[in-house]
C-alpha cells in the first residue's frame, strides 16, 4: 500500500499564504489559484518526509513482524491519516476545478483523495487493525508436514510453494492445499467482514458508491471495466484451448477418477497453491516431452548463482539499455534472501520507494531457480520506475495506472525468458530451437502468462461484488468458487463450505491489495513489448524471423530510451498519454498478447481435435452453502 502523509500546521500555513495575496490586484480566482499553487509547493518537503517515515515503519514491520513494529506502523498510519484529512479539507476550500493550471488541478485532486483517511480516527484505526490482523495471519500461518503431525512448522515460503510445484503425489498436494487454506483463510473471516464494512464507508465518504468504484477510479476511465470485460472475452478462446489440453494431459497422468473429462480441473494438481500459473506442471503436460524443456535452474546452481548475482544480472540488463544503474543504497538496505535469524517477515517479493533520492529497496526471499530469476527482473522493473520518476512531485511518484508498474518488469522478463537471451548470458547451452522446441516454449509461456488472466480478473471482480453489496457474507466462499469455476475452469480438491474462507488464502485479499493491476499488466506488457521490440529492430510484423515471441531487447538503447520517456512521466498525465509515448496507442487491447501466442493457439486447436479433448467445462459442485 502507498504510504500516507501526516499532519502539519496547514491551517496556519494556509492563512499566511492567503494573507500574502490579499492586497494583490488580480481577480479573486487568480489570487486563490496563486495561493493554492504556493500552498501545494510548500507542502512538498513535508509530504516527502512523512511518506519516507511511513514507508520506513512499514518496512520495519514487514521485515520483522512483531507486536512492537506493528504498533509503531499503525500509530504512524493513524497520524498520517489525520494530516492527510486536514490537507484535503484545506484544499477543498478552493474552487480548484475552475483553475486554469491543469497540472495544479491534477495535483490537488490527488491530494484531496483521502482514501481510508476519510474515516474518523477510531474507525480508521479499526480498519488498519483489521487489515493488519489478516496480513499477520497470512505471514505467520504454518501447517503440518504430510504424514508427520509432529512437525507443524511448514510455511508457505519455501516449503509449501516448492512442494506444490514439484510433488506429483495427489494426496500430499491435497493435504497441503487444505491445510494452507484452513490456516490462512478461516480465522480471518470476521476481520474481513469488518474490513468490508469500513471499506464501503470510506468509499462513500470519498463520494464513491463503493470500494469497487474507488479502486477503478485509479484508472481514470469510465469505460475501463468494460475494457477489462472485453479483454477477458478476447482471450477466452485461447484459454479454453490450453485448459482443454492441460486437463487431457492431467487425466492421462492422474487417471479419470481424479480428473474428469469435462469438469473443472482440481486446483491442487496445477503446480501452484492458487492455480494462478501452471508452468510448474510443464514437465508432465508439455507437447513434446522428448525435447528439453526450457529450464536453466540446474545451470544456475552449477554456476554458483546467488541471490546477489541474480540481482546483478538484472541490473546489468537495465544498464545495457541505457537505463539507470542501481544506487549503492539498494545493495546496502535491501533484503534479498530470507534472514537466517528466525524472525518472521513477509516473504512476498516487493519493491519499495522511500521518497528520498535513490533510496529504493527490494524485499524478497530469493530462491536460486529460473522462476525467481524472472521475478528478480520483474521487481527491478518497479525499482527502475521509481528511479525514473523520482524527480516528480510526490503525488506523481506512482505508475501511470497501477497496472503500468507491474508491466514494466515483465517487459524485461519477456526478453529474459527467450532462449536467445539465456544463451547470450551463458545459462543455456546446446539448446536446439526447432519447431517442436518453439511450441514447447510458447506452451510454457502460456502456462505462466495466459492462464493467469482469468485468475487475476476473478480476484477483483469477486471483491467488487462484495464491496458493492451484491455478495453477502453468508455466500462469500461459494461465490468465490463459483467465479473461479466460471472464468478459470478450476475447483478445490475437496468440498468446501461457508465455514471456509478460501479467498483470504491469497496474500492480496488478506493484505487489501487491489489485484486488477496484475490483469492490466499482463495485457499492456505485450503492447509495451511490441513497441519496444519495434524500436530495437527485433520485431517486424509479418516477418517470420522477427516475431514478438523471439524478441530480446537486451542492449538496445533505443528501446531503453523509449521506456524511460514513458516511465519518467509517472502519473503526471492520464495513462493513455503515457502509453501513447511508448506505443502510439491509447487503449488497452489483448491484440499483442494474442499475436504473441498465435502459434500456440493454432497448434492447440488441431491437437485438441486430434486427441478428442473436450473444450470448455461443466459447472463445479465443490462448494456447499449449507
Amino acid at each position: 500500500m502507498a504510504p500516507v502523509i501526516v499532519r502539519t500546521n496547514c491551517v496556519v500555513l494556509l492563512a499566511v499564504l492567503l494573507a500574502s495575496t490579499v492586497a494583490a490586484s488580480d481577480p479573486e480566482l487568480e489570487r486563490n489559484e496563486l495561493a493554492a499553487q504556493r500552498y501545494v509547493a510548500d507542502l512538498e518537503t513535508e509530504i516527502l518526509a512523512r511518506n519516507n517515515n511511513a514507508t520506513e515503519l512499514s518496512w520495519a514491520y514487514e521485515s520483522n513482524i512483531s507486536e512492537e513494529t506493528l504498533k509503531r506502523r499503525n500509530e504512524g498510519a493513524t497520524r498520517n491519516a489525520i494530516f492527510f484529512k486536514e490537507v484535503a479539507r484545506e484544499l477543498r476550500l478552493y474552487d480548484y476545478n475552475s483553475f486554469k493550471d491543469a497540472d495544479l488541478k491534477r495535483r490537488i485532486k490527488k491530494l484531496t483523495d483521502l482514501g481510508y483517511a476519510a474515516l474518523d480516527e477510531d474507525k480508521f484505526t479499526q480498519l488498519v487493525d483489521a487489515i493488519s490482523r489478516m496480513q499477520e495471519n497470512y505471514a505467520t500461518a504454518k501447517v503440518c508436514q504430510y504424514r508427520n503431525e509432529t512437525n507443524c512448522n511448514f510455511s508457505l515460503e519455501p516449503e509449501l510453494t516448492e512442494t506444490l510445484a514439484k510433488s506429483r503425489d495427489p494426496e500430499e498436494l491435497k493435504h497441503y492445499w487444505v491445510q494452507w487454506h484452513d490456516a490462512a483463510g478461516k480465522s480471518v473471516r470476521k476481520d474481513f467482514d469488518e474490513y468490508v464494512t469500513l471499506n464501503r464507508e470510506a468509499a462513500q465518504l470519498n463520494n464513491f458508491t463503493s470500494g469497487a468504484e474507488y479502486w477503478l477510479d485509479a484508472y481514470e476511465d469510465d469505460t475501463f471495466e468494460a475494457q477489462i470485460d472485453a479483454a477477458i472475452d478476447q482471450i477466452r478462446p485461447l484459454y479454453e484451448q490450453i485448459h482443454a489440453y492441460v486437463r487431457y494431459k492431467l487425466r492421462k497422468h492422474y487417471g479419470n477418477e481424479l480428473v474428469s473429462e469435462k469438469g473443472p480441473i482440481p486446483i491442487h494438481l496445477l503446480g501452484n497453491m492458487w492455480g494462478q500459473t501452471w508452468d510448474n506442471i510443464a514437465d508432465i503436460t508439455t507437447p513434446f516431452p522428448n525435447k528439453v524443456l526450457l529450464d536453466v535452474t540446474e545451470e544456475m546452481v552449477r554456476q554458483g548463482y546467488t541471490a546477489v548475482k541474480m540481482f546483478e544480472m538484472g541490473d546489468e540488463f537495465f544498464q545495457s539499455m541505457n537505463m539507470t544503474k542501481l544506487p549503492p543504497t539498494f545493495w546496502e538496505k535491501s533484503i534479498l534472501e530470507k534472514p537466517k535469524d528466525g524472525r518472521e517477515l513477509v516473504c512476498h517479493a516487493s519493491a519499495w520507494d522511500f521518497y528520498k533520492k535513490d533510496d529504493v529497496r527490494i524485499k524478497q526471499c530469493t530462491r536460486i531457480n529460473m522462476e525467481d530469476f524472472f521475478t528478480v527482473h520483474h521487481e527491478l522493473g518497479h525499482i527502475q520506475y521509481y528511479l525514473q520518476y523520482q524527480h516528480l512531485p510526490s503525488v506523481y511518484r506512482e505508475g501511470a495506472n497501477p497496472g503500468f508498474h507491474e508491466a514494466v518488469g515483465d517487459v524485461l522478463s519477456l526478453s529474459v525468458s527467450t532462449p536467445k537471451h539465456l544463451e547470450k548470458i551463458g545459462l543455456l547451452k546446446a539448446f536446439v530451437l526447432d519447431e517442436e522446441s518453439k511450441l514447447n516454449q510458447f506452451y510454457q509461456a502460456g502456462l505462466s502468462k495466459l492462464v493467469f488472466l482469468p485468475f487475476a480478473y476473478t480476484l477483483d471482480k469477486y471483491r467488487w461484488e462484495i464491496f458493492r453489496g451484491d455478495v453477502k457474507p453468508e455466500n462469500y466462499n461459494c461465490k468465490f468458487w463459483e467465479m473461479r469455476a466460471k472464468y478459470s475452469g478450476v475447483e478445490p480438491p475437496v468440498v468446501r463450505s461457508e465455514s471456509d474462507f478460501d479467498a483470504a488464502a491469497k496474500y492480496h485479499v488478506s493484505a487489501d491489495v487491489e489485484y486488477l493491476r496484475y490483469f492490466v499488466s499482463y495485457i499492456v506488457q505485450f503492447q509495451f513489448h511490441r513497441a519496444a521490440c519495434e524500436k530495437a529492430g527485433e520485431y517486424v510484423k509479418g516477418d517470420p524471423e522477427k516475431t514478438l515471441n523471439n524478441c530480446d531487447i537486451y542492449q538496445s538503447a533505443a528501446a531503453g530510451n523509449a521506456l524511460k520517456a514513458m516511465l519518467a512521466m509517472g502519473s503526471s498525465k492520464p495513462w493513455p498519454d503515457a502509453m501513447e509515448v511508448l506505443t502510439g496507442e491509447r487503449r488497452m487491447s489483448a491484440d499483442a498478447l494474442i499475436e504473441y501466442f498465435q502459434p500456440l493457439y493454432d497448434w492447440l486447436v488441431v491437437e485438441n481435435e486430434r486427441l478428442g479433448a473436450y473444450v470448455g467445462w461443466e459447472e463445479s459442485d465443490k462448494c456447499v452453502s449449507a
